[in-house]
């Protein structure tokens, strides 16, 4: 098999289950140290013992890439593909065969780590029919938010990729944003962006820890504003990961879900494996509301695309029907839905 392909088909499966980032970005970068040499250059190298002395290719990931000259799937990819035919969750598996397309995701034109079509070859290869590119906003300096023109030159790129792709695969790029909500509830990005974008969802990044009645204030301001989609990760939380652990953010969550109800707005269920967000409990009260849910990856790396398993298993299992889920919608149903007003 190619080379290049067997190192990136590696990445992806070590991603999807959770292996440390170091080891998937030793693949990456090996992918990226071969792509410019032909199948013969590269073939010369492996003969004359050149690729193995070549900065960034390592035991492991030289393995890989002298079993694929060989005309062979490398071993290690293919144990990784027979631990990858398991599914990742125990249940909520008729749900996620249900489930079209994500909303959430991200590139490495902020804090993702893999190129735009990278991702959406990803998304498409694991059968999604859309996914919004939803890269953050410019407030979040430490995810390298995208500046007004930075997002209209990404806006390019995402035409561009349906303009190659789209037609004949059936598959769309969504143009989106994950955009913060401010302080004040303010979206970080002018209306007159947001107006250009399929989707938008707003998430709280900063300041978590506000008491009950500010935070309920700023949610309610963004949840109103028009241009709001989905409101993601509600609460912030982490349960667990490399992170560590932050406890979820206070709001009056019958006053929130209500409003999120009114106008239109879906109430993400986060699939991170790090994030389970909203709790059950919260799901509960979303469900009670009359809300309905985007069950989205927020994948930060294509492997990160099939999470969607933990967020399907955790919808099932609190009784969210799938008709509520825009993400079972398919896109012509959902475009109409999310046009303002």
């Amino acid at each position: 098999m190619d080379a290049i392909d067997a190192l990136n088909e590696t990445a992806f499966w070590l991603e999807r289950e959770l292996a440390d980032s170091f080891k998937v970005q030793a693949f990456r970068r090996a992918a990226g140290v071969i792509a410019g040499l032909s199948h013969e250059e590269l073939t010369a190298r492996l003969k004359d013992g050149r690729l193995k002395r070549t900065k960034g290719i390592g035991s492991r990931t030289f393995e890989v890439i002298s079993q694929a000259l060989g005309g062979a799937v490398p071993d290690y990819l293919e144990n990784l593909r027979r631990r990858g035919a398991e599914p990742l969750v125990n249940g909520g598996h008729e749900l996620n065969a249900e489930l079209r397309g994500d909303l959430h995701s991200h590139s490495n034109w902020s804090d993702g780590g893999s190129p735009i079509e990278v991702m959406a070859d990803a998304a498409r290869i694991l059968g999604r029919e859309y996914i919004a590119l939803t890269d953050h906003s410019p407030n979040l300096t430490i995810a390298n938010g995208l500046s007004p023109e930075r997002l209209m030159e990404q806006l390019t790129v995402v035409d561009g990729i349906n303009e190659r792709c789209g037609q004949e695969s059936g598959f769309r790029l969504l143009a989106g944003i994950e955009v913060d909500i401010l302080e004040d509830g303010e979206l970080d990005q002018s209306a007159e962006l947001l107006s250009q974008l399929d989707v938008v969802v707003a998430s709280v990044h900063s300041k978590l820890r506000s008491d009950k009645r500010p935070m309920t204030r700023r949610m309610l301001t963004a949840i109103e504003n028009p241009h709001t989609n989905v409101l993601g990760h509600c609460t912030g939380r982490l349960v667990k990961g490399s992170r560590g652990t932050r406890p979820p953010s206070e709001f009056d969550a019958e006053e929130v879900f209500a409003s999120c109800a009114e106008h239109r707005v879906a109430v993400e269920i986060n699939s991170r494996p790090e994030r389970q967000d909203p709790p059950d409990e919260l799901i509960q009260i979303a469900l009670d509301a009359g809300c309905l849910f985007s069950i989205d990856s927020d994948a930060h790396a294509p492997g990160q695309l099939d999470f969607l398993q933990y967020g399907a298993e955790r919808a099932e299992a609190n009784g969210v029907p799938a008709d509520r889920i825009i993400t079972t919608w398919p896109l012509d149903r959902l475009l109409e839905w999310l046009q303002p007003g």
